[in-house]
C-alpha cells in the first residue's frame, strides 16, 4: 500500500498494482460565483492498470502520455499507486520478469488498461533504464505465484505522488473513490485526501478505511458537523445513507442468554474490514499461547497434566525470574499478609475491596477470634466505625458450576469472605477469612493464629476466587464486553462526520475484532479458557449472567465507583494507587471531552436537538444494557455536562480501566501459588489437618500452570505498534480548536506521568498501570 500526495496535499493510500484516474463525472460540487464548474460535474478516483514509465515528475502527473480516448472518455490524470523505490529485491524481481518477457516477446500491450490476467509494471530510481524500455506501457502476463511473490515483496509499501487538475472542480461537497477488481483480490486502504483549491485554501477529507472488492467510499471534508449543521439535501442524503450501510454492517446479537449484546459475527473474519486486524495471526490466541509458553521455556511441561508439583520449589522451574520486576518479588513474598492484602489495593484486581460498615451475618466473627489482629486497643465493633475494617465478599461465585470438561481431573470453586484490616502501618492485611457463603460447623472461620498451613490453604483459596472473579466479570465483563457494546452502537449510530465518532473512534479500534477473536478461540465451547481454567466448561458464563445485575451506570464512572465503596479518602488509605492514579487519568479525560463538546455544542439545547447522539445512547441502553432500569444507564442525554460525563465513561472504560486490570496480569499471577487458575482438592472443612502436601496436591498440575503462564503472558503485552492514550495519528479532527484540545490533553496527560514516574522512584513495588504512557487508547487485548 501507498499514500498519494500531490502538490496540493492530496493524500491517498493503495495498493502496488494499479492506478486512479482521475474523471470529470459524479463526485457532487457547488458552482462558485465564477460558474467555473457546473453543477452536477465530480471527480472520481477509479484504480486502472496503466502507465508510462519513461514519463516522470511532473509532467507525468498532470496527465502526459494518456491516450486520446482516454482523454476523450475525460481523464484528467493518473496516479500510479507503484513506489517510487522498489527496494533492491522489488528491483531484482523486476528486471528478471522483464527479460523473461523480451525474450519469449509474449505479454506486452502497448498503451492498453489492463485487462484482468494482467498487471503493469512501471520505471522507477532504483530499476536500471535497460530494464524497462523507454515509452512503453509494459504489462506481463503473470501466473498466481508471480504476483503471490510481488505482493510478498511489496507488502504494505507506502509512497507519496503529486496529482494536478487543470480544471477548476467548484466548491466541493464529496469525493468519491471507486476501485475495481481484479482477477486477485487487492484491498486497498485509504487514510485521506487533500485537497487545495484555487483560492490556495485546503481542504482535508479523512477516511481511515479500506476500499475493498468493487466497493466505492463517498467522503465528505473534515470539519466536523452535527446533524442540525447539515442544509444541503445531499449532505443529508449522503449522512443518513452512511448510517443505513453501517446498521447493515454492524448488526447485534446475543451471544448468550443474559449477555449484552455483541457483533453478529461468528469469526473474525466474518467481521467488516474496517475493524479487522491488520494481522490477524497476530491475535491468534492459540498461536500466541504456544509461543509464549516456548518463549518461557515452559513448553516442556504443557502437556503433563494430572502431574502435580512436588513442592512450592518446583514451581520455580516454569518461573522466569527477571531481575527487580513485580513478579519476582511476588514470588519471595507471596505468603506474608501484607502482600496478600497489598494486592487488593494495586493488583490486577484492585476493584472489590470496600469499607466494611456492618459485619455480616453470614460472617460471623467475634472479638474474641480476631483480638490478636487489632492495634489500636478497641473492639471490633469500634474498629468498624472508624472505618478500619475491609471486606472482600466473593458471593458471586457460589453455585458456579467448576469445570467438568476433564473427566481425569476434578475441579473446584469456592466463595470465600475475606475480612481485612487496617493496621498502625496504614497496611491493610487479613484477619479472617470464611470460604463458604453459609457459616457453619463444617465452613470454619481461618485466623491468622491458626497453624500456618491452615492460613496459608485459606488465604490461597480468596487468591484463586480473585482470579476468577478479576478475568471474567473485572476484565471480560466490565471492560471488553461493555467497551464492545459502546463501538457497535458508535458504528451503528454516529456518522464519520460527527463529531463524537471523531472524537471515540480511536478509542474502539480493533475491540470488536479482539473480542470476536475471543469468542472464536477462547471462550468458546472447548475453548482454551476451558484448559487451565475452573471456570471454564461453561461455569464463566454463569458469571457473566449473574454479574451484569451489578454493571450499572454508576459504576463505570470511576469517581463515584470509588466514593460507593469507601475508598475515596486518601488520608485514610494512603496507598491506594490505584485511586490515585484512575482519579487523575478520569479528570484529564473529563477536561478533554468537555473541551470538545463546548467547541461542538454551544448549549444544552443543542444536545437535546441531535437525534444521531440520542439514538447512540438508546442503542448502548437498549441493547448492551438490555434495557434494564435498574442499570442506571440513560436513556437519553439532556445536558453538555451529562453528556461530558457519558463520554467520560466511555473512553475511560476502553483505554484507562482496561489498562489498570489487564496489563499487571503476569506481574500478580505468573507466580501460580499466588493466582491458582484452578483446585484441585476441595476447600478443607475443618482446622489443623493441613498438609503442604495437601496444598500441593490442590495446586494446579504442570499442565494447567504452564497454560496459565502463557495465557498472563501473552495477555500482558501490548499491540505490536499500540497506540497510547492522547496519540491520534490519524487525523479525523482538523479543525484548529479541537487540536488545541488535544494539545492542552496532551500536557496534562504528561504532567500525570511525571508524577507517577517520581512516586515510583526507589519502589520494590512500583505502580504503573494507570500511567498514561501505559495506556492503550482501545481495548485491543
Amino acid at each position: 500500500m501507498k499514500t498519494v500526495t500531490d502538490s496540493n496535499k492530496r493524500s491517498i493510500t493503495l495498493t502496488p498494482f494499479g492506478f486512479f484516474k482521475l474523471t470529470k463525472e459524479t463526485i457532487s460540487h457547488s458552482s462558485n460565483s465564477r460558474g467555473a464548474a457546473p453543477c452536477g460535474h465530480s471527480a472520481r478516483l477509479v484504480p486502472v492498470a496503466i502507465t508510462n514509465p519513461a514519463r516522470s515528475g511532473l509532467e507525468r502527473r498532470r496527465g502526459s502520455g494518456l491516450s486520446e480516448a482516454q482523454r476523450e472518455r475525460g481523464v484528467l490524470g493518473l496516479v500510479p499507486c507503484w513506489p517510487k523505490a522498489f527496494g533492491t529485491r522489488g528491483a531484482e524481481v523486476a528486471e528478471r520478469l522483464a527479460r523473461r518477457a523480451r525474450s519469449r516477446r509474449a505479454g506486452w500491450r502497448l498503451g492498453q488498461e489492463g485487462p484482468d490476467p494482467t498487471v503493469c509494471l512501471r520505471g522507477c530510481a532504483s530499476v536500471p533504464p535497460t530494464v524497462l524500455p523507454k515509452g512503453l506501457i509494459v504489462c506481463f502476463k503473470m501466473h498466481s505465484w508471480k504476483w503471490l511473490l510481488m505482493r510478498a515483496l511489496l507488502k504494505e509499501q507506502v509512497d507519496s505522488y503529486d496529482v494536478t487538475v487543470e480544471e477548476d472542480l467548484g466548491e466541493i461537497q464529496l469525493i468519491k473513490i471507486e476501485k475495481r477488481k481484479y482477477w486477485y483480490q487487492d484491498d486497498w486502504y485509504l487514510k485521506y485526501i487533500t485537497v487545495k483549491t484555487p483560492m490556495g485554501d485546503y481542504l482535508e477529507f479523512p477516511c481511515y478505511r479500506w476500499i475493498t472488492d468493487e466497493k466505492e467510499i463517498v467522503l465528505r471534508d473534515g470539519r466536523a458537523k452535527l446533524p442540525r449543521d447539515d442544509k444541503t439535501q445531499i449532505l443529508k442524503q449522503h449522512r443518513r445513507k452512511e448510517l443505513e450501510t453501517r446498521q447493515k454492517m454492524y448488526r447485534w446479537k446475543e451471544w448468550h442468554p443474559g449477555f449484552p449484546l455483541s457483533i453478529d459475527a461468528h469469526s473474525h473474519s466474518d467481521l467488516p474490514r474496517d475493524i479487522q486486524f491488520d494481522n490477524e495471526k497476530g491475535v491468534d490466541f492459540i498461536l500466541n499461547y504456544s509461543k509464549a509458553m516456548e518463549n518461557l521455556y515452559v513448553n516442556r511441561f504443557m502437556h503433563m497434566f494430572q502431574s502435580s508439583w512436588s513442592d512450592f520449589a518446583d514451581f520455580e522451574r516454569i518461573f522466569v525470574r527477571i531481575s527487580n520486576t513485580i513478579s519476582e518479588y511476588v514470588m519471595q513474598h507471596w505468603k506474608e499478609d501484607f502482600m496478600f492484602g497489598y494486592q487488593f489495593l494495586n493488583g490486577c484486581n484492585p476493584v472489590l475491596i470496600r469499607r466494611c460498615t456492618e459485619i455480616p451475618k453470614k460472617l460471623p466473627v467475634t472479638m474474641d477470634m480476631v483480638e490478636c489482629s487489632l492495634e489500636r486497643n478497641l473492639t471490633l465493633e469500634e474498629e468498624v466505625k472508624q472505618g478500619n475494617i475491609f471486606i472482600v465478599d466473593y458471593e458471586l461465585l457460589d453455585g458456579v458450576d467448576a469445570n467438568k470438561t476433564d473427566p481425569c481431573t476434578i475441579q473446584y470453586l469456592a466463595a470465600p469472605i475475606c475480612l481485612l484490616y487496617k493496621n498502625l502501618e496504614n497496611k491493610i492485611v487479613p484477619i479472617a477469612i470464611q470460604l463458604g457463603q453459609k457459616p457453619g460447623p463444617d465452613n470454619p472461620i481461618f485466623l491468622p493464629s491458626d497453624a500456618s498451613y491452615d492460613w496459608l490453604l485459606a488465604k490461597i483459596w480468596v487468591r484463586s476466587s480473585d482470579f476468577h472473579i478479576h478475568q471474567t466479570v473485572t476484565h471480560l465483563l466490565r471492560t471488553h464486553l461493555v467497551s464492545e457494546v459502546f463501538s457497535i452502537a458508535m458504528f451503528r449510530q454516529l456518522p464519520a462526520v460527527h463529531p463524537l465518532f471523531k472524537l471515540l473512534v480511536p478509542h474502539m479500534r480493533f475491540t470488536i475484532a479482539i473480542n470476536t477473536k475471543a469468542r472464536e478461540q477462547l471462550i468458546c465451547e472447548c475453548g482454551l479458557f476451558d484448559k487451565a481454567n475452573a471456570t471454564g466448561g461453561g461455569g464463566h458464563v454463569q458469571m457473566v449472567q449473574k454479574a451484569m445485575k451489578d454493571l450499572t451506570y454508576s459504576s463505570l464512572c470511576f469517581p463515584e465507583e470509588i466514593k460507593a465503596k469507601g475508598m475515596d479518602s486518601k488520608e485514610d488509605i494512603p496507598y491506594y494507587y490505584y485511586r490515585d492514579d484512575g482519579i487523575k487519568v478520569w479528570e484529564a479525560i473529563k477536561s478533554f471531552a468537555e473541551d470538545v463538546i463546548h467547541i461542538y455544542y454551544e448549549s444544552d439545547e443543542v444536545v437535546c436537538e441531535d437525534v444521531e447522539l440520542q439514538a447512540f445512547v438508546k442503542d448502548i441502553y437498549v441493547y448492551g444494557m438490555r434495557g434494564v432500569k435498574a442499570s442506571g444507564f440513560p436513556k437519553t442525554i439532556r445536558t453538555r455536562e451529562k453528556l461530558a460525563e457519558y463520554l467520560t465513561v466511555i473512553i475511560f472504560t476502553t483505554s484507562a480501566q482496561h489498562a489498570a486490570v489487564n496489563f499487571g496480569q503476569y506481574d500478580w499471577c505468573s507466580w501460580i501459588p499466588n493466582a491458582p487458575p484452578t483446585m484441585r482438592c476441595p476447600p478443607p472443612t475443618e482446622k489443623g489437618t493441613v498438609t503442604i502436601e495437601q496444598i500441593v496436591e490442590s495446586l494446579p498440575d504442570r499442565g494447567r500452570s504452564c497454560w496459565h503462564l502463557g495465557a498472563v503472558w501473552a495477555l500482558s503485552q501490548f499491540q505490536d505498534n499500540e497506540l497510547f492514550l492522547g496519540m491520534y495519528p490519524d487525523e479525523h479532527f482538523v479543525e484548529k480548536p479541537v487540536k488545541e484540545a488535544m494539545a492542552k490533553f496532551r500536557k496534562n496527560l504528561d504532567e500525570i506521568v511525571n508524577t507517577i514516574t517520581e512516586r515510583n522512584k526507589n519502589k520494590k513495588l512500583p505502580y504503573y498501570y494507570l500511567s498514561p504512557d501505559r495506556i492503550p487508547n482501545s481495548v485491543a487485548v
